[in-house]
């Protein structure tokens, strides 16, 4: 056995042990664990030796799990804003159905935006980031971030307008 096979074989069980143990779900630890591998691989060339190889990987797989976090954070917060909703403000199912439906308007036209563009609206709206936080993800500016999402705002309110 070669020397990347060794440390795959003791490296990997604590991978996957690390994403079991925070995602709670065998699915996911052990799609999480695969792309940690394949991220590592397709980027050896950047591992400088500073820190062990372990550490290495373990860099890799928490950044993995911060950007699965965001990506299912949206519509898990979106499905508890709505059964956090006081029973007061929804007096009828058919008011219920109506927020349901304007909900799936508003994600059909996010999901319509450019990669960059929704990336800024999701993480307003259901990340609830600061523009300043925004910024700083997105590798821009507060201003910019600012100043897209309220572009963004208005061109989704738009076409929401049209599809009435």
């Amino acid at each position: 056995m070669n020397k990347l096979e060794e440390e795959y074989e003791e490296i990997q069980p604590k991978i996957y042990a690390f994403f079991y143990a925070k995602t709670g779900n065998q699915a996911t630890a052990q799609d999480l664990c695969h792309d940690t591998f394949y991220e590592a691989c397709k980027n050896i060339a950047s591992f400088n030796g500073v820190s062990t190889l372990s550490t290495w990987m373990f860099s890799i797989a928490v950044n993995l799990l911060k950007k699965h976090y965001r990506k299912n954070k949206y519509q898990r917060s979106l499905m508890q804003k709505l059964s956090l909703m006081p029973e007061t403000e929804i007096h009828t199912l058919e008011e219920l159905a109506e927020i349901k439906e304007d909900t799936k308007k508003l994600l059909y036209h996010i999901s319509k935006l450019e990669d960059s563009a929704r990336e800024i609206v999701l993480l307003r709206i259901y990340g609830e980031l600061s523009f300043a936080e925004i910024g700083v993800l997105i590798g821009k500016s507060e201003n910019y971030a600012r100043v897209n999402f309220h572009r963004l705002k208005l061109r989704i309110q738009k076409a929401m307008e049209l599809t009435l």
